[in-house]
């Protein structure tokens, strides 16, 4: 048994490159092999969000506080909040973060084979973020 306790793993920003406005990510679990899931606590400040990408095994979220968004390519904004457990299936791109004026923390779980849990792809646009109302 391996207990990771409060406070023993740095947090890090969200890199500029793969984040649109303040992130912050605290690393939760990175289960060993022959185990490949990891987790993360994701906080977006208001207006921040993920560029769009893709996961090889797909990607559970887990809203646990705040007001956010997510959006499949092709697909409606759809409005996130706290209690929400959002499934992105293998390899469907797409983004999330939070509201304009509300911050939004989520649990990221993936799974990594090979090492590999993401697909980075280009940014969400200021435009495509305020494009549509959310469903």
């Amino acid at each position: 048994m391996n207990i990771k306790r409060s406070g023993s793993q740095p947090s890090g920003k969200g890199p500029a490159e793969y984040f649109t406005g303040t992130v912050r990510i605290d690393p939760l679990f990175e289960a060993p092999a022959p185990a490949r899931a990891r987790g993360a606590s994701v906080t977006f400040e208001p207006g921040a969000r993920t560029a769009w990408h893709t996961h090889p095994l797909g990607q559970t979220l887990i809203v646990t506080s705040g007001c956010g968004w997510v959006q499949s390519e092709g697909g409606p904004k759809v409005e996130i909040r706290s209690g929400d457990v959002v499934c992105c299936p293998p390899n469907e791109k797409h983004w999330h973060g939070a509201a304009p004026t509300t911050a939004m923390t989520h649990i990221a779980i993936q799974e990594a084979p090979d090492g590999k849990v993401v697909e980075w792809m280009e940014k969400v646009s200021d435009e495509q973020y305020v494009a549509g109302s959310p469903a």
